[in-house]
């Protein structure tokens, strides 16, 4: 029996009737099934207010803390107490994921590529999915696209904690998430410290299956304490950042890309009505496009426009328009969405990342090398590599993988990023700054570019190079099927170049990187940029008051001329390098714009006055020595000689040519001397056909080992030529067939004319020579 006196306000018998209570509950098992006792007039009310309370059974409170249950009051306890409570009610299981939108599109091959991660899973340990990308990109839409379905897996639970990493207000604490999270599976008292919270956590969720999304994670650190324990749950980690730390917890790694064209075109069209879309579907690509496949933006623009429905598609295309102004497009409300999420994700970057981001925000390449962005950032290789492995963690920095011929790995931002980017440097870089980055890269592709055609045309003459900030070192070279490979992959970056520079006037980089691109030019043709190329670097070099800038870019974009069929302008160019090269004393470049006039006068269909131009051109070549020039001219003196139905004498201008363009190592050129002494083994007063075969196949090895796609389709060309003279149809059509293919991609005159052709292959003609060879 226990008999207690309780008066209003007595805390000391208060205490002492809990501990008799739990005193006869520890003697008699049986005495209480359940005991809730909360006890009273522990602070200090008044006793009329402690009366009330205790009568109406409110929360109370003992030593500060806010009580609530049975309340038992009484002046004495005889005999035994009992008090029958109901449990506390168990909490829902959670299910915290975020909403799915209506318009969720694609993204079939991700959630395809999730969910073979999560089944693939082997061992007893939770797996870890760490789903990473570019702000606004939908990575949390994605999970929760991914995992909403999979609620029957998780009959305890899924969960989902946002921990802020990119707030502006800082990365939540791992002591915070875990506290919700412990709340959340019922938990409602955890311990105070983080290792012990996290204790409590694994131990809680042992024998459970949920499923865990923590969201806008910045780093391994912040995840930990969160895992859960036992092996039937899944956490997925959502990030801008790669994490790559949780590998050593046996984490996978999914990165999400933009969407592409049409998918993009399909949200928009969701978004703002598909009867609207259709009034202007070119308006709503464009749309599209500007969006750079960035769900966030597609969004963004497409709440404008359904917030306007008033105004056309069109209009809003127009405002998105102009590159600098992009950003302020996605703005809603005043608040600039996209500009936000990337405001917070460059946010968090150290000083020196900071930095090399908004330099690489300025570049006027979309795809850069590690070496490259060295050069622009100047900062060594090393250094850079650190830089852009943590602008890849960021999610801020795309990594293309090695080109499938260079091998080079390269580095690209995207659309919306590197505006951000330009944006920063325009607010935190002066405009001396910024142009210095861009002009550091110019002269790294000079110095490189030069190295290239160096290796590539190692008689050529080598004109001067003028460097603002000459680079350390150039890109190196093993071999010159290297080089080419590298012209081939950087052509367009070589060419955007040449435009700034003229843009800038930056005159001496651009005429020099358009001389450095002439191997570039030759082997693979690509005429419109050839042309174009030494239209800007022609008055870059005048500009410049570069005498021999001139005559290059006059004979060399001569050549181009002819080659793009505008023989009217290539006359007119060779005319110009002939009088400044006579003006100025200059024998060489008289040899060179004659050379090219006869070229020029060859394609037309003037070969009196093309082998008249050509011997002159010899006749200077022979007297200053210059042996190479001899060979070239001797090429097309044999050409001339083989349409003009003198095939020995073309043979022998041609052998000759061959063996001194091999003593000169010029193999490209003297591949072409072999393909013409070929052709003019099958002229009909000579017939020697099978020799002729063996010529052209040895020239078509020789092209494809120094990369000439357009040479190797023109001596296809000429194999079919030659079948077809010996009355072998099928053998020409082969032939034509493969060449047409080559052509194709680079030519499309050449590919108009190898069209017809094949349609007159069951006719047994053909001219002897077909095209002349051109050469630059």
């Amino acid at each position: 029996m226990v008999s207690i006196e309780l008066e209003p306000g007595d805390r000391k018998n208060a205490i002492a009737f809990a501990e008799a209570l739990l005193a006869r509950a520890r003697a008699q098992p049986g005495f209480l099934a359940v005991l809730r006792v909360w006890l009273l007039q522990c602070q200090r009310f008044s006793e009329a207010e402690d009366s009330n309370r205790q009568a109406s059974g409110s929360a109370n409170a003992i030593d500060g803390s806010v009580l609530s249950g049975t309340v038992i009051q009484t002046r004495e306890i005889r005999g035994n107490v009992q008090v029958r409570t109901e449990p506390p009610p168990r909490p829902p299981v959670p299910r915290q994921l975020l909403p799915i939108p209506a318009d969720f599109v694609d993204r079939d091959s991700d959630l395809a590529a999730l969910e073979r991660i999560r089944v693939g899973h082997r061992g007893e340990s939770t797996p870890i999915v760490v789903v990473t990308g570019p702000a606004g990109v939908g990575k949390t839409v994605l999970v929760s696209r991914w995992l909403n379905p999979l609620a029957p897996s998780f009959p305890d639970g899924q969960l989902y904690a946002d921990l802020t990493g990119y707030s502006l207000s800082g990365a939540q604490r791992p002591s915070d998430a875990l506290g919700r999270l412990l709340r959340s599976m019922g938990c409602q008292q955890a311990p105070a410290e983080l290792a012990e919270m996290a204790a409590l956590w694994r131990s809680l969720t042992a024998e459970k299956r949920v499923a865990l999304v923590l969201d806008n994670a910045i780093s391994a650190a912040q995840v930990r304490p969160l895992l859960p324990g036992g092996g039937e749950s899944l956490v997925v980690v959502v990030s801008r950042r790669r994490l790559a730390g949780l590998g050593v917890d046996g984490a996978a790694f999914h990165s999400l890309d933009v969407l592409g064209p049409e998918e993009s075109v399909e949200l928009l069209n969701r978004r703002i009505g598909d009867r609207r879309a259709e009034d202007d579907p070119a308006s709503v690509r464009r749309v599209a496009t500007m969006c750079a496949g960035l769900p966030l933006a597609v969004c963004v623009a497409a709440a404008r426009m359904a917030a306007r429905p008033q105004q056309s598609i069109a209009a809003v295309a127009g405002a998105m328009t102009a590159r600098t102004q992009r950003l302020d497009s996605f703005r809603l409300e005043g608040d600039q969405v996209v500009e936000s999420a990337l405001d917070e994700s460059y946010q968090v970057l150290t000083p020196d990342v900071a930095c090399a981001y908004r330099r690489l925000g300025v570049l006027p390449v979309d795809v850069f090398g590690i070496q490259a962005a060295a050069a622009a950032c100047a900062a060594d290789v090393q250094t850079m590599r650190g830089l852009l492995e943590e602008l890849i963690e960021a999610s801020l920095l795309e990594e293309l993988g090695p080109h499938p011929t260079t091998g080079r790995v390269g580095y690209r931002l995207h659309d919306l990023i590197r505006l951000h980017a330009a944006q920063r440097a325009a607010r935190e870089e002066t405009e001396a700054a910024s142009a210095d980055t861009v002009r550091r890269l110019a002269d790294w592709y000079l110095s490189t570019a030069t190295a290239a055609r160096t290796l590539l045309a190692p008689s050529h003459r080598r004109l001067r190079r003028d460097y603002v900030f000459p680079p350390a070192a150039a890109l190196g070279f093993e071999e010159a099927g290297r080089a080419l490979d590298w012209m081939n992959s950087e052509g367009p970056n070589l060419m955007q170049l040449v435009r700034l520079s003229a843009e800038r006037g930056w005159d001496a980089t651009c005429w020099q990187l358009v001389d450095a691109m002439q191997p570039w030019f030759l082997r693979t043709r690509p005429y419109d940029l050839w042309v174009e190329s030494h239209q800007l670097g022609l008055a870059a070099a005048r500009r410049a008051g570069h005498p021999d800038g001139v005559s290059r870019m006059l004979t060399t974009g001569g050549s181009g001329m002819y080659n793009a069929g505008r023989l009217d302008d290539a006359l007119d160019w060779f005319g110009q390098a002939l009088e400044d090269a006579r003006s100025r004393g200059d024998r060489r470049a008289e040899a060179q714009a004659l050379h090219g006039l006869g070229q020029t006068h060859r394609l037309a269909g003037g070969l009196k006055r093309a082998a008249l131009l050509f011997t002159e051109s010899l006749d200077i070549r022979s007297a200053i020595g210059y042996r190479r020039g001899e060979a070239l001219t001797r090429i097309c003196l044999g050409d001339v000689a083989l349409a003009a139905d003198r095939p020995d004498q073309a043979r022998q201008y041609l052998s000759q040519a061959r063996t001194e363009l091999l003593a000169v190592q010029d193999t490209y050129d003297a591949a072409r001397a072999l393909a013409f002494l070929g052709r003019a083994c099958a002229h009909p007063s000579v017939r020697e056909y099978q020799e002729a075969v063996r010529l052209l196949n040895t020239a078509l090895g020789e092209f494809r080992a120094v990369g000439s796609v357009h040479w190797q389709a023109h001596v296809l060309e000429m194999l079919g030529q030659t079948a077809q003279e010996q009355q072998e149809t099928e053998a020409a059509r082969r032939h034509f067939l493969d060449s047409l293919a080559l052509y194709e991609p680079v030519s499309p005159s050449d590919a108009r004319r190898l069209r017809k052709r094949l349609g007159a292959t069951s006719r047994q003609a053909g001219g002897l020579t077909g095209p002349p060879g051109p050469e630059a």
